[in-house]
């Protein structure tokens, strides 16, 4: 049951657009799962009939840029990132002499750093599709005299930056990926992430790197309303995804919504006065009726999930025999991802069987087609370390609160 929602999530780009958004359709069904039967794909390029919804903004004009820091050290002092369960993470990996490493998501470099220090001729390639963290691992490449190889892309573009640098396949001893948004994204208002702050509703992870690239706004203005409450419903889990884009709806016939605390309030209006802030976190700390609205558009955005698995599959493809591989999750959907991933679980098959069932019916499958083959090592591609997912202990939660959400998983390629 649950993972025919996470079949639909799969499906970043999935939604039927309308209007100023242009539609390609393929009838073929897609590799992670049919979505309503047929597969919906938005390309990078946006319709200049946007401009007419967004006011006098010109496609690929951010909306405040003034209001946004340009350099790379006035974004790292306005917000510090702490990396979650570094310790852990460099338990699994198990740092050794001479070994080289692949950080997917370097951030601020928190966990990059602690592979580094594990012993001196470490090398470590860091990957983020930020150009502020890119920045960041620029200057931190010099403190460490080259053992740091910046890379600037996604995950889909993981393999071709890697090609262009000389690795091959089969490279890394580890692999670290740290999914979801860092604190340099959630505390500069101008990012667009954040209901708390007010700033323009962007939400774009590449930054200005693809000025055509839709931002939230861009969505909440010229989705229609089934459109707008399927992606609150699928990426945010929104029991009120209807009401919510009703809601939108009517407001933006208005005024076009460009600011996020625009958004905020207009998902606040759906609701009692009283409900705002009946939602509680993890710590039981009230939590704002926007957070899974804005969760929704970041994903949908960004198109996370499908981002995530093409970057599991690179990270296939160039980890060692016996590397190993450790992934951190903050919400349900992408942990699902990966954690079928892992388990070598077909992402267009039927969810009525539980994940344990399926990994035993592939592991039947594959006795009878492999004969005295080892059917684990053969079906599944992957052994975990752990049983159990891990989550950050209850001092790391009370230094860091934004960790409080995270999963690690992690396995070893075999």
């Amino acid at each position: 049951m649950l993972w025919g929602l996470v079949k639909r999530c799969l499906k970043a780009s999935s939604v039927l657009r309308r209007g100023a958004f242009a539609v390609k359709r393929e009838q073929r069904c897609c590799p992670v799962g049919p979505f309503h039967r047929r597969c919906y794909q938005l390309p990078l390029a946006r319709n200049i009939a946007l401009s007419a919804a967004l006011g006098a903004r010109h496609p690929g004009t951010p909306l405040t840029p003034a209001a946004c820091p340009t350099s790379t050290a006035s974004h790292h002092e306005l917000c510090l990132h702490k990396p979650v369960m570094v310790k852990e993470i460099v338990q699994h990996l198990s740092p050794k002499p001479g070994q080289v490493f692949l950080d997917m998501t370097f951030g601020a470099g928190g966990h990059t750093k602690a592979i580094l220090s594990q012993a001196p001729d470490i090398s470590v390639f860091a990957l983020d599709r930020d150009p502020v963290a890119y920045g960041i691992a620029q200057q931190v490449s010099e403190t460490y005299h080259g053992r740091i190889q910046p890379l600037l892309g996604r995950f889909s573009q993981l393999a071709d930056l890697l090609a262009a640098s000389g690795v091959e396949a089969d490279t890394f001893d580890g692999i670290v990926i740290d999914a979801g948004c860092s604190s340099m994204q959630f505390d500069v208002p101008c990012r667009g992430f954040a209901l708390s702050q007010d700033g323009p509703l962007d939400m774009r992870m590449d930054g200005n790197r693809y000025p055509d690239m839709p931002t939230a706004a861009d969505v909440v203005n010229a989705l229609d309303q089934h459109s707008l409450a399927s992606i609150l419903r699928i990426y945010g889990e929104e029991r009120h995804a209807k009401k919510i884009a009703a809601a939108v709806v009517q407001a933006r016939s208005i005024y076009p919504i460009t600011r996020t605390q625009q958004l905020a309030s207009i998902v606040a209006g759906a609701y009692p006065g009283a409900a705002t802030y009946a939602r509680k976190d993890l710590l039981q700390r009230s939590a704002h009726v926007a957070t899974k609205t804005f969760q929704a558009l970041r994903i949908f955005v960004n198109n996370e999930l499908n981002e995530l698995l093409k970057g599991l599959k690179a990270a296939d493809t160039f980890l060692k025999a016996r590397g190993c591989l450790v992934v951190l999750t903050f919400h349900s959907l992408e942990d699902r991802v990966v954690k079928r991933f892992l388990h070598n679980i077909d992402f267009s098959e039927s969810p009525n069987l539980s994940a344990r069932q399926k990994i035993r019916q592939g592991l039947r499958k594959e006795t009878e087609t492999v004969g005295t083959c080892h059917p684990q090592m053969k079906a599944l591609g992957w052994s975990s370390i752990q049983k159990k997912v891990l989550t950050p202990d209850s001092q790391e939660i009370q230094e860091n609160p934004r960790g409080r959400s995270a999963k690690l998983r992690s396995a070893i390629k075999l």
